[in-house]
């Protein structure tokens, strides 16, 4: 896992910005998975907690007062 000195977090923003829903979405899903897989000890160093939080906040803003639901939505959709 790449160490958070390594990981630019205005970078990621940025590229959050330009991807459609649905990448946004599936890279969510596989952060959520990626996560799954970080040992306790390593989560301190790990930057897929801070990428999920960008992609949380991507969502949000994406779509004002509904939280993560459009993206449940879509887990939902995609999992049927």
């Amino acid at each position: 896992m790449a160490e958070r000195r390594d990981f630019n977090a205005g970078e990621f923003a940025n590229h959050l910005a330009s991807m459609t829903d649905e990448e946004l979405f599936m890279l969510m899903q596989d952060l959520e998975g990626e996560s799954d897989n970080i040992a306790v000890e390593a989560r301190g160093t790990s930057d897929v907690f801070v990428k999920i939080a960008l992609v949380e906040t991507a969502i949000e803003d994406r779509f004002p007062g509904q939280l993560l639901a459009p993206y449940k939505e879509w887990q939902q959709r995609t999992n049927v």
